[in-house]
């Protein structure tokens, strides 16, 4: 039995119903929590690590301020390449963790990750086969699934394929957009999935490389795409029975001043707690064990399985305010 406490939406035993039937997982690239949290007074952040703060990132301290502040949540990953695939099967096979240092250090070797070589995937497969064998309905939005194809077997024909994949020439906020379209048309089928899955990669940026917009830019672009997502899903009609997870694929790109490790978490829906702090010690592996709850799917391997799930965020009651995105204060093209 899972942690938790009775009339929570987050049940105790795999199987038992939640009143929440809709689960969207976004992932983003890359982040420290000091780097864009660590000027919210309210959380154990370091203001002189703060890269992208609230200026460049409103409509995530909004988030943060208005739902769930987490300011003690770690990622399991190390870099992208085996980030993914913690994100997404909570743990990386021996061969990615060791073969990836060498395709980062430009010694030959190409990516393993994300479905891309058969080698490189998770024996039980991921958090998809386990919705798959679960009886659990799914689709993704760009996270193992490129160029208009599935990376792996259990994806085809089920991802959206007007949905662009990992491209810094193309904005979040395009991809917000393209997600707003297919969702809409779901809805008004009643074929929402039970698990939706993302990759809002933006954040990633492309560094200070010539002629392209700055990091703040595109953290920019990747923050107000967010606030729209949230705002969009917020007015509609599954609100109250949906909860959105955001997390961060790792956390190699900054420094922070409690571990290399500690990144941003966001959550948001109609039964996630409201101006709540929470310090609990989480990882992307609670993550995973509460939409595994919550869906009714047993855990994948014994990192999700031994993880706290992260029911301290959740409220007994729906509360239906919606959510108003930030516009951006930067200029997107710059």
């Amino acid at each position: 039995m899972a942690d938790g406490e009775a009339g929570n939406p987050v049940p105790r035993r795999v199987g038992d119903v939640s009143p929440i039937k809709h689960v969207l997982y976004i992932l983003k690239e890359n982040r420290t929590y000091d780097q864009v949290l660590g000027d919210m007074a309210q959380g154990n952040g370091d203001t002189s690590l703060v890269l992208f703060g609230e200026r460049i990132t409103p409509n995530q301290h909004a988030l943060a301020r208005e739902f769930v502040l987490l300011d003690n949540f770690y990622v399991d990953g190390e870099v992208s390449s085996d980030g993914h695939n913690w994100s997404m099967g909570a743990y990386a096979t021996d061969f990615l963790e060791k073969g990836w240092p060498t395709s980062y250090g430009r010694r030959g070797g190409a990516e393993i990750s994300s479905g891309y070589r058969k080698t490189g995937d998770n024996k039980g497969g991921y958090i998809w086969d386990q919705a798959k064998r679960a009886g659990v309905s799914y689709r993704t939005y760009g996270e193992f699934a490129d160029n208009g194809r599935a990376n792996i077997p259990v994806l085809r024909d089920h991802f959206a394929t007007g949905f662009h994949s990992m491209d810094m020439h193309v904005f979040d906020t395009l991809r917000e957009r393209q997600w707003e379209r297919d969702f809409d048309s779901l809805v008004a089928a009643g074929a929402l999935p039970q698990l939706m899955t993302m990759r809002l990669s933006n954040d990633h940026t492309e560094g200070t490389a010539a002629g392209r917009p700055t990091p703040f830019a595109h953290v920019a672009d990747n923050d107000l795409a967010v606030g729209m997502l949230i705002a969009h899903l917020s007015k509609s009609a599954v609100w109250k029975e949906t909860v959105v997870f955001i997390l961060e694929d790792d956390a190699q790109n900054g420094p922070d001043h409690v571990d290399a490790h500690r990144s941003t978490a966001y959550l948001a829906g109609g039964m996630v707690k409201r101006g709540f702090v929470d310090h609990t010690m989480y990882s992307t592996s609670s993550a995973l064990r509460t939409m595994e709850l919550i869906l009714g799917m047993p855990p994948m391997t014994q990192f999700d399985a031994a993880a706290t799930p992260m029911w301290r965020c959740f409220a007994s009651s729906v509360d239906g305010k919606g959510f108003d995105f930030r516009s951006a204060r930067v200029d997107l093209g710059s």
